[in-house]
């Protein structure tokens, strides 16, 4: 039982990952920001990467890094829930 909530968990965060990695990458294709699957897309990341992108300024104006940093703050998030649930599941 335990280990289904962990695997839940775990696909749930991969598939958050997966969707920031793909919005990120669609910024490098015109237009593809405005198509159905990117106004969706965005609704779902931008809460989260708007608060990286306020306090991380691009570097030389063109190049946002916020992403690979909120990136590696959502697997520290993920190894943070898994601790809890370590700690309140498996005593």
């Amino acid at each position: 039982m335990t280990e289904n909530i962990f695997l839940i968990v775990g696909v749930l965060f991969q598939i958050y990952f997966y969707m920031i990695l793909v919005y990120v990458l669609m910024s490098w294709l015109p237009n593809v920001r405005e198509s159905f699957i990117g106004e969706l897309l965005g609704k779902f990341v931008e809460p989260y990467l708007a608060p990286f992108r306020r306090f991380i300024p691009p570097i030389m104006g063109m190049i946002d890094i916020s992403p690979i940093i909120a990136l590696f703050v959502l697997q520290l998030a993920q190894r943070g829930v898994y601790a809890i649930l370590e700690f309140f599941l498996l005593r």
